[in-house]
């Protein structure tokens, strides 16, 4: 029988983290000004991630390293 105890560690995919992970991009509005939006970043732009427990990096294709932890 398990150890109720003990949780199960469920790993992640790329998928998972790349609906965490978000990034800055410059975009405009109606008016033509420049703005800061988020946007998430897809599954097959993740190269490589790490999980440390409390947040997770991702470094996409393009060589950005980017993080869901709050800054």
């Amino acid at each position: 029988m398990a150890d109720p105890k003990k949780e199960e560690v469920k790993a992640l995919t790329a998928a998972d983290v790349a609906k965490r992970v978000k990034r800055t991009v410059v975009a405009q509005d109606e008016d033509g000004k420049p703005v800061q939006k988020q946007v998430a970043v897809a599954a097959k732009e993740v190269l490589a991630f790490r999980d440390y427990g409390t947040h997770v990096v991702v470094v996409t294709t393009d060589g950005q390293k980017l993080t869901d932890k709050a800054e």
